[in-house]
């Protein structure tokens, strides 16, 4: 394995939605602005993906514009996906969140506080989750796998050719099966709190957590705000039980054939006192990414992006600078 690197790390800011159902027509008389022009220079995307962002934001005040959060709808694979967009950069992130997540539990502050000139985020809610219900969650064997193939249609509807990837707990796997069966359309990655394969120890873990009533108030109240308790409780006794199935129906194997197939330049974050996943996890991640680096926040547990989404930002916007 090669050198891990070490840096000690170390806290909602107003958001505005706008709903959009599907792609937007451009409408007659709308003139390309200069920054659509910079975004379309890159190549990375479609010039319809830009003009549908231009489109949305066309109503609002211009100190508005860059920082507004914009919500979509498109249909993928059958189901309604909902996401969101914001900033104007060359860049494109593609956020994906953790378990049960979306892009409002899981992404606030990289939404509001990432470096909008620079970067286009695009912010996705998996299907049955978030504000992509209905459909209701199902859980197949490969649900991850599934996670992937949506996220890589959402990216060919919306014409995105080249992208960055953020991606948190299940949203890191599904981040890496995506740039190992996609590499030429992942530039770069970033993923902290996944695992590529499941242990005994692991399933252990996730049962200690099964029953939502042992949480604590600040750990669920997201969740149920967005789901309503019955659904939550349901849906996240299905998520062990699928986890569980990757370690009994598919020998452990959550992504670790798609790991030595990633291009991406990739950066593996870990927080130390992660209760849920052991440092052999992004161990094996960094021996197995080519070229990947690994960074371990000392004091970081699972959610290291929330509490110190400060530092976390500028690590990110400092990797993908590079």
């Amino acid at each position: 394995m090669s050198a891990r690197f070490t840096r000690l790390l170390g806290t909602c800011a107003f958001r505005r939605f706008v709903t959009i159902k599907g792609h937007v027509n451009i409408a007659p008389g709308l003139q390309i602005n200069p920054v659509t022009k910079r975004q379309l220079a890159t190549g990375n995307a479609d010039p319809a993906f830009f003009a549908m962002m231009q489109q949305a934001r066309a109503k609002l005040p211009d100190d508005q514009k860059q920082s507004a959060i914009v919500s979509h709808r498109e249909k993928v694979n059958g189901v309604d996906i909902h996401f969101e967009t914001t900033g104007d950069g060359k860049e494109i992130i593609l956020l994906l969140p953790g378990a049960l997540g979306s892009t409002r539990t899981d992404y606030g502050k990289q939404l509001t506080e990432l470096n909008k000139s620079d970067y286009t985020l695009v912010a996705m809610d998996p299907r049955g989750y978030g504000r992509s219900i209905p459909p209701e969650r199902t859980w197949p064997l490969e649900f991850l796998q599934r996670d992937a193939d949506d996220a890589i249609q959402l990216c060919q509807i919306l014409g995105l050719r080249k992208i960055s990837l953020l991606g948190w707990s299940d949203g890191g796997n599904t981040a890496m099966i995506l740039a190992g069966k996609e590499p030429s359309l992942v530039s770069k990655m970033v993923v902290w709190g996944g695992n590529s394969y499941v242990t005994k120890q692991d399933i252990d873990a996730f049962e200690n957590i099964r029953d939502i009533s042992s949480w604590s108030d600040r750990m669920r109240e997201p969740f149920e705000k967005i789901y309503g308790e019955e659904y939550f409780r349901k849906h996240w006794s299905l998520w062990v039980d699928a986890c569980k199935a990757y370690f009994t129906d598919r020998e452990a194997n959550v992504c670790m054939d798609d790991l030595k197939n990633i291009t991406a330049k990739t950066l593996i974050v870990h927080g130390m006192k992660d209760p849920l996943v052991k440092i052999e996890h992004p161990d094996y991640i960094h021996a197995n990414i080519k070229g990947s680096e690994l960074f371990l926040m000392p004091e970081g547990k699972h959610n290291l992006h929330i509490r110190y989404w400060k530092e976390f930002n500028t690590l990110v916007e400092d990797f993908l600078k590079k």
